[in-house]
């Protein structure tokens, strides 16, 4: 009689559900550690079967913008009839969010098989290598193998830090695009933006078309020169393609772009600010890139109709009207900062703000100060959050003390800047268009956006 208890200590625990699934990758490695090596990933692609070699990809990196940048480029790709994967981290609100297909994120039965179908390898590169692969790593492959199974035309990938040895970065993409290049993350990627370019342009490979986003002289020079190096053709907004003109309109913008190969005009975008419509330039020359060829003008207005991207300038509630937006470094606020500028006229703007322990708080709400007339300091519940009385103190040196409030309780922060902003007197401001702005994180974001849905 066989003994179920006698099993291998080693074989894999297969999962039944979504929560069992969570809570196998949560138990690896979090994002937040980090050892610089493709190793890992390889053996496990290579046990895999390499399935990222079975379909044609689209790599981003950059400091901001990829995401949205990433749902374009699909929604693009998807127009023109191709079957797409797309992969972005980190997720909003639920972990399947990162593995889309066709444009929908794995359902939790899809996401339960694609964990099942990786988790007879897991444990054999753990035994191998001298670290275990970690969550990142396990996300990735699962994600190459749901793709190949699929299986897709076109995958949009975008990088989970850096490049060079960032997990993703086992693809070999046609086309490589780098968004605008910052300091963040300075601990793994380095405390200057060129020292990071070079860490990031290791997704421009052999052969491949490098769109670049405007940057600054030092990171041009350094993505130039790696293009140079491996025999890339290069596109660089401003020079190649760019937005040839915008206009803030109600629910979005219209611009125009102009492309590799052709102009486009009269593009309704349904996402506000500068950077969007420069996220949807990089885009629309990504696909052209991809795709060899002039895309028809109807298509393309079609496609960018429909693009939507969660939890950036992100509309969630009126009434007050309340905005998500994922800003979580200073170069990403100063793009929400110019957006509201743009195409908003809230006042009062009142800000609920949850930052992570490691990055740069003052920075961030620096670049907000001006624009918010009140903030509310809180926090989000994982264990990297910075706490809402730690944050309260950069604030308070920011904004001064009457400007300022600490509630640690996220549905409480999010209640009280509701009441500040609908009672404007209060704070000395006409009443009527007050407005609520959530930001300072992803996970913040995403926790406000599942506490708001339900109260529609």
């Amino acid at each position: 009689m066989t003994d179920a208890s006698a099993a291998p200590q080693d074989a894999p625990r297969l999962a039944e559900t979504f929560a069992e699934v969570e809570d196998a990758l949560l138990s690896r490695w979090p994002e937040t550690r980090l050892e610089p090596s493709l190793d890992r990933i390889e053996a496990f692609t290579e046990l895999l079967g390499s399935p990222q070699r079975s379909f044609r990809s689209v790599h981003l990196t950059g400091t901001n913008g990829k995401t949205s940048t990433s749902r374009m480029i699909e929604t693009l790709l998807r127009a023109l009839d191709l079957r797409t994967g797309r992969f972005t981290s980190p997720h909003l609100e639920k972990m399947s969010e990162r593995i889309s297909v066709d444009g929908e994120p794995l359902d939790d039965e899809a996401f339960v098989r694609a964990f099942n179908d990786v988790a007879h390898y897991t444990h054999l590169v753990d035994a191998e290598q001298e670290h275990p692969l970690s969550f990142f790593e396990t996300m990735v492959g699962m994600a190459y193998a749901a793709f190949a199974d699929a299986p897709v035309d076109a995958a949009v990938v975008e990088v989970g830090m850096g490049g060079s040895w960032d997990a993703t970065n086992v693809i070999d993409a046609d086309v490589a695009v780098v968004l605008p290049i910052a300091v963040d993350h300075a601990k793994y990627l380095g405390e200057d933006p060129a020292t990071i370019a070079a860490e990031k342009a290791g997704i421009i490979k052999p052969g491949a078309v490098a769109v670049l986003a405007q940057q600054t002289p030092e990171v041009a020079a350094v993505l130039l020169e790696r293009a140079a190096e491996v025999g890339a053709t290069v596109a660089r907004e401003g020079i190649e393609f760019g937005v040839s003109s915008r206009t803030p309109a109600v629910g979005g913008q219209v611009v125009s772009l102009q492309g590799l190969r052709g102009r486009y005009d009269d593009v309704f975008l349904p996402l506000y600010g500068a950077h969007q419509a420069q996220n949807a330039a990089v885009a629309l020359a990504a696909v052209e890139a991809f795709t060899s060829g002039t895309l028809d003008d109807d298509l393309v207005r079609a496609a960018f109709a429909e693009v939507t991207s969660p939890g950036r300038l992100e509309i969630i509630r009126r009434s007050p009207t309340i905005v998500l937006d994922a800003a979580h470094n200073p170069h990403g606020a100063e793009a929400v900062a110019a957006a509201l500028e743009d195409s908003f006229s809230f006042s009062p703007l009142v800000g609920v703000v949850g930052v992570m322990e490691d990055k740069d708080a003052e920075g961030v709400l620096a670049v907000l100060e001006p624009h918010l007339t009140f903030v509310v300091c809180t926090q989000n519940s994982t264990p990297r959050s910075m706490s809402a009385a730690a944050l309260g103190r950069v604030a308070t040196e920011v904004f001064g003390e009457d400007r300022v409030s600490v509630v640690p309780d996220l549905a409480e922060a999010i209640d009280r800047a509701a009441t500040l902003a609908e009672a404007g007197e209060a704070i000395d401001v006409s009443i009527g268009a007050g407005a609520v702005l959530v930001t300072g994180s992803v996970v913040t974001v995403g926790e406000a956006r599942g506490l708001l849905k339900g109260r529609r």
